[in-house]
C-alpha cells in the first residue's frame, strides 16, 4: 500500500504541472489500473477509511492556503456528493463518473507548490482510489460504503486547506 501511495505521489506531483498538455482521462484510466490490480485479493477496507488523517499535516497547526482552482474543484465535489443520494447501481457509477471528472479538473489545474501541495496529495490520493473503487464496485451495498468515505474524504478538506 506505501508503494502505491509513494507512486501515486509521485505521478501526481510531476503530473500536477505536466498533466495540462495530457489527456486527463487517460491518466485516470492508467491511475485506475494501477490501484485495481495493487487491491486485488486484498481486504478492500483501505477504500472504506480514511487513514490519510493520520498522515496529513497542518500548517504550524493552522489549514494550509491552497490556490483558487483548487478550492473551486473540491466545492463542485463537495456540491456533487451532498446533492445526491444514489441507490442503484447505475446511479453509484454516475455519481463516480462525475466525481471522476471534476477530480480530473482538479488535478489537471493544479498550481499548488511545496509544503501545502504535498498534503493536498496526501488528501487527495485516497480519493483517488475511492473513485475509482466506486467506478469498478458490483454491489449497491459497496457503493454505498465507498461513497460514504468518499464523502467524509470531501468534506474534510475544509480541516485543513482555506
Amino acid at each position: 500500500m506505501k508503494h502505491v501511495i509513494l507512486t501515486l505521489s509521485l505521478l501526481a506531483f510531476v503530473g500536477c504541472k505536466d498533466s495540462k498538455s495530457q489527456d486527463t482521462k487517460t491518466e485516470s484510466v492508467e491511475h485506475s489500473a494501477e490501484i485495481h490490480n495493487d487491491h486485488e485479493g486484498h481486504d478492500a477496507s483501505g477504500v472504506y477509511a480514511n487513514a490519510w488523517v493520520n498522515e496529513i499535516q497542518k500548517d504550524n497547526g493552522e489549514k494550509w492556503q491552497a490556490d483558487d482552482t483548487t478550492n473551486e474543484g473540491v466545492k463542485n465535489l463537495e456540491n456533487t456528493i451532498n446533492s445526491v443520494t444514489p441507490s442503484t447501481l447505475e446511479e453509484f457509477h454516475k455519481l463516480a463518473e462525475q466525481l471522476n471528472e471534476q477530480k480530473n479538473f482538479l488535478v489537471k489545474n493544479c498550481t499548488m507548490k511545496g509544503a501545502s501541495h504535498d498534503n493536498l496529495h496526501v488528501w487527495l490520493h485516497p480519493l483517488i482510489e475511492k473513485i475509482n473503487a466506486l467506478l469498478k464496485t458490483e454491489t449497491v451495498e459497496d457503493a454505498a460504503k465507498i461513497t460514504n468515505s468518499i464523502e467524509e474524504n470531501i468534506n474534510a478538506y475544509s480541516d485543513y486547506f482555506k
